[in-house]
C-alpha cells in the first residue's frame, strides 16, 4: 500500500515538475491557451494549467476602450493569449488577448476589404468624429460613413448591433475605417430599381414623409423616396413644404413620372386629392359677391383666388369704374377684394370676376347749362347754289333762307 502511495506522490511531483519547466520555458512574445477563471472589474485571471494563473489586465482585454472585464471575456471562455511579461516575484504571467486577436483580424480583414464581405459589428465606443468597434483590431466608422441621411447626435449609439463593409484597410498604420452607409447605399439601390420595376404613372399608394427642402418634399413609398415638388403639395400656393406636412407624416401620393435611368419618381400629393374645380362646383353662381385674394397681376388684370386653388381673372375694365391705365396701379398681390361672379365655368376651370361691379359708381358730372343767346340762323344758299344742279336743297332750308334773304325781290317779280 504505501509503495503505491509513493508512486502517486512520484506522478504527481514528475507532472508538477514538468509543468513547472514548461512555465519557467515561457519567455516573453509566447503564445499560450488557457480558460477564464475569474473576473474582476479591471482584470480577467486565466488557468493555464501550470502552478501559476495568468492574469489579463483590461488594456490587454480588447483593442478599444472598456468599461468592464465582462465586456470582453467570461468565466469559462477558452482563450489564446501572448505573455506580455513574467513576473517572477508574483509568479504569474501578464497575458494579452488583444495582440492574439489583431494578429489574426488583420488577414480576415484584408480577406472582407477584398471580397467586400458585409459583416456585423457592436460599437464600443462614440467618439469624436464618429464610432468606434472592435474587429479584433480598432475598427473606427466616421460619421459620414453611419447612415444614409445626417446624424447629429450618436450618444445612443453605442451597443448597438451594425452591418458594415471595409472601407479602407492599413496595415502597415494600423488603420480600419468601416462604413455602415456602403452597405445601406447598396441595398437601397437595389430596392429602388426593383420598387421602380413596379411602378405605374396614375398610381396612388400611402407613403411617408422623410425629409423637407425648400424645393419639396422626399417621400418613402416602400423603402424608395420620391419627390413631391412644392407646387405638388397642395392645391393651394405653398411658400414652404414645412408650411403643409412635416417629417413622419403619412400621406397619400399619385405617381406622376417614374424614371429608372436616372432614379427619380415624381409624385403629387394634391393629385391625389379631389381637385378644387370639383369641389367647387356647387359653390359659386353667377351674381355672387366673394371676397379672395390678388395672386397675379398681369397687363390684362388680375387673378384673384376665390377658393384653394380656384383663380378668377379681374379683367383691366373690371378693376375700377375709372379708367386704369395698368392693373398695378390699382391692385397688389396678396391684397384682399371683393368681386362679382360674373361668369363660372368649372368644366373649364374659368371664373369671370369683376370688382367695379360691387362699388358704387361715382355720380357723372353735371352737363352744362344751356346758352341764353338765341340760336344761330342758318346760312341762306347763295344764287350760285341755287343754279347749280349739283347743290341739294330740302324744302325746309329753302322756305327759310329764300323768304328771308329774296323776299322783297321775288315780289316784285311778281
Amino acid at each position: 500500500m504505501s509503495e503505491e502511495i509513493n508512486v502517486q506522490e512520484s506522478a504527481a511531483e514528475e507532472v508538477n515538475q514538468d509543468a513547472m519547466d514548461n512555465f519557467v520555458s515561457l519567455k516573453k512574445g509566447d503564445s499560450v491557451k488557457g480558460t477564464i477563471v475569474k473576473i474582476e472589474d479591471n482584470q480577467a485571471y486565466v488557468s493555464l494549467g501550470y502552478k501559476y494563473d495568468g492574469v489579463i489586465p483590461i488594456r490587454e482585454l480588447s483593442s478599444v476602450q472598456l468599461e468592464n472585464a465582462t465586456d470582453a471575456v467570461q468565466i469559462g471562455q477558452e482563450v489564446e493569449l501572448k505573455v506580455v511579461s513574467i513576473d517572477d516575484n508574483k509568479e504569474s504571467l501578464v497575458l494579452s488577448k488583444r495582440l492574439v486577436d489583431g494578429e489574426k483580424a488583420w488577414e480576415e480583414l484584408q480577406s472582407k476589404f477584398e471580397s467586400g464581405e458585409v459583416f456585423e459589428v457592436v460599437v464600443a465606443d462614440v467618439v469624436k468624429g464618429g464610432l468606434v468597434a472592435d474587429v479584433g483590431v480598432r475598427g473606427f466608422i466616421p460619421a459620414s460613413m453611419v447612415e444614409r441621411h445626417f446624424v447629429e447626435d450618436f450618444s445612443d449609439y453605442k451597443g448597438r448591433t451594425l452591418r458594415v463593409k471595409v472601407k479602407e484597410l492599413d496595415l502597415e498604420n494600423k488603420k480600419v475605417i468601416l462604413s455602415q452607409k456602403d452597405v445601406l447605399d447598396a441595398e437601397f439601390e437595389q430596392n429602388k430599381q426593383q420598387v421602380m420595376g413596379n411602378l405605374q404613372v396614375g398610381q396612388e399608394l400611402e407613403g411617408t414623409v422623410q425629409r423637407l427642402t425648400p424645393f419639396g418634399a422626399f417621400v418613402d413609398i416602400g423603402g424608395v423616396d420620391g419627390l413631391v415638388h412644392v407646387s405638388e403639395l397642395s392645391w393651394q400656393h405653398v411658400a414652404h413644404p414645412k408650411d403643409v406636412v412635416s417629417e413622419g407624416q403619412s400621406v397619400r401620393v399619385k405617381v406622376l413620372k417614374v424614371d429608372p435611368a436616372a432614379g427619380k419618381i415624381s409624385l403629387s400629393i394634391k393629385a391625389a386629392q379631389p381637385g378644387p374645380w370639383d369641389t367647387a362646383a356647387g359653390q359659386f353662381n353667377v351674381g355672387d359677391i366673394v371676397t379672395g385674394t390678388v395672386r397675379r397681376i398681369v397687363t390684362f388684370g388680375a387673378f384673384v383666388e376665390i377658393a384653394p386653388g380656384v383663380e378668377g381673372l379681374v379683367h383691366i375694365s373690371q378693376i375700377a369704374h375709372r379708367h386704369v391705365a395698368t392693373p398695378f396701379e390699382v391692385l397688389k398681390e396678396g391684397q384682399e377684394v371683393k368681386a362679382k361672379v360674373l361668369d363660372f365655368n368649372p368644366a373649364e376651370k374659368r371664373v369671370s370676376l369683376s370688382i367695379k361691379e360691387t362699388e358704387e359708381a361715382p355720380e357723372q358730372p353735371a352737363q352744362e347749362a344751356k346758352s341764353d343767346r338765341a340760336p344761330r340762323a342758318p346760312r341762306a344758299p347763295k344764287i350760285e347754289e341755287i343754279n347749280n344742279p349739283n347743290v341739294s336743297l330740302n324744302s325746309s332750308s329753302m322756305s327759310y333762307s329764300l323768304g328771308e334773304r329774296f323776299g322783297d325781290k321775288l315780289s316784285k317779280l311778281k
